[in-house]
């Protein structure tokens, strides 16, 4: 939709295909459901968000950054406001006000939009671009032909991936397709017995035995099959990228990073003196989230009614050693049809970034999640999406 836009703001003829019966299918799902547009970072910052080549970005950002993305919404009469971690949503926490500034602005700018329009093929000929084939085996002629359509993930909305298999099919190398932004599988029990728990204020770390990589302190949540919520989406590309044949990869969750070993233990030490004749699961009521305290106890393999004056120093000493590191086995990231983002996908060598062309064919144009960028949480993929995408539809338009 940006693209179409910027391109049609230079009074150029404009036809924006939409393969499913409605635009901005995948828009209306971001920040669930409130669009978590941009973020007001500097540029380097930004740039260092990407998980791999987010250099490449930087004439794009130059370009159409967050300031000029803020203003073009804000100037056509969408409010917005500024949130922790400076992620920018709409005052109205919808991402429908989004979408709909984008469907007027395509209209004022009278691009045409066909809905339903599923293309299937590039027309190419002596290396330029012709147009491009829909699915009923209509061509559609065109000069310029910018392909915008999205990765491999939440497919249901048309990002299915067939975007970067034609684009494949005209040479272009593809970096393999994996999830990005998703929830881990574990291979213990223990997301059965605590579906929908919320952790806050943990930190995590994950270990191959060699590598580690530490999370800030944040939350997680425990799903049917593993763990999702902020820290685990956050890190899960890194973590994807640790598998490795024959190798093992495990999470320790670190339940009370507030404090030291030593701390934990005089915590504990208090604990159990005040409440010598309790039982120790009662006592950690004060400790643990009620869901996790049966977990907790029966992977320390203590009796829960246990009074605490009974405890011994070793199964304190174990219990300590599990609150500052629960552990569990990662199995594999869940499918990228639940992921966030797609990463890979267009090589970038094979993009020039300063105008979004093909530097295979004259004419071809990319933009958004098709092309081999991600990065983390926070309105930093939308950015991408929405700058490439200004990008592509100013220098189609420009180009002789």
């Amino acid at each position: 939709m940006m693209a179409a836009i910027r391109a049609s703001s230079f009074g150029q003829d404009v036809t924006l295909l939409e393969g499913k019966a409605s635009l901005g299918n995948k828009l209306l799902l971001s920040g669930k459901g409130r669009c978590n547009l941009t973020n007001t970072e500097d540029l380097e910052y930004f740039l260092k968000r990407f998980s791999n080549g987010g250099e490449f970005l930087r004439d794009a950002f130059k370009k159409f950054f967050h300031p000029e993305l803020i203003s073009f919404f804000e100037e056509r009469g969408l409010k917005l406001k500024v949130e922790r971690q400076l992620r920018v949503f709409p005052q109205t926490d919808r991402s429908s006000s989004v979408l709909n500034i984008l469907i007027k602005e395509l209209e004022k700018n009278k691009v045409k939009v066909i809905y339903k329009s599923k293309v299937t093929n590039l027309l190419a000929a002596n290396d330029k671009v012709r147009g491009v084939r829909l699915e009923n085996n209509q061509d559609i002629e065109g000069d310029r032909v910018i392909m915008a359509c999205g990765g491999a993930s939440y497919s249901f909305t048309g990002s299915d991936a067939s975007g970067i298999d034609i684009a494949k099919k005209f040479g272009h190398k593809i970096v393999p397709l994996s999830p990005g932004l998703v929830a881990l599988d574990v291979k213990q029990n223990y997301p059965e017995r605590l579906e929908g728990l919320t952790l806050r204020n943990i930190s995590l770390k994950f270990s191959d035995g060699e590598a580690e990589i530490v999370s800030d302190v944040g939350e997680l949540v425990f799903t049917s099959t593993g763990i999702s919520g902020p820290l685990v989406i956050t890190l899960s590309g890194r973590v994807i990228d640790m598998y490795q044949p024959g190798k093992r990869i495990f999470v320790s969750i670190d339940l009370k990073p507030g404090l030291t070993i030593e701390q934990l233990d005089g915590r504990l030490l208090r604990e159990f003196k005040i409440n010598s004749q309790k039982s120790i699961k009662n006592v950690f009521k004060e400790l643990l989230p009620l869901n996790l305290i049966k977990v907790f106890i029966d992977t320390a393999a203590i009796n829960p009614l246990k009074k605490c004056s009974q405890i011994t120093q070793e199964e304190r000493k174990k219990m300590i050693l599990l609150f500052k590191g629960f552990k569990m086995e990662v199995s594999g990231p869940r499918p990228i049809e639940e992921a966030m983002v797609t990463r890979g996908g267009v090589r970038l060598k094979e993009i020039n970034p300063r105008t979004m062309e093909s530097r295979l064919i004259k004419g071809l144009y990319f933009c958004g999640e098709m092309i081999d960028l991600d990065a983390d949480t926070g309105g930093f993929n939308l950015q991408a999406a929405f700058s490439t995408g200004y990008l592509a539809g100013e220098s189609a338009a420009l180009s002789e």
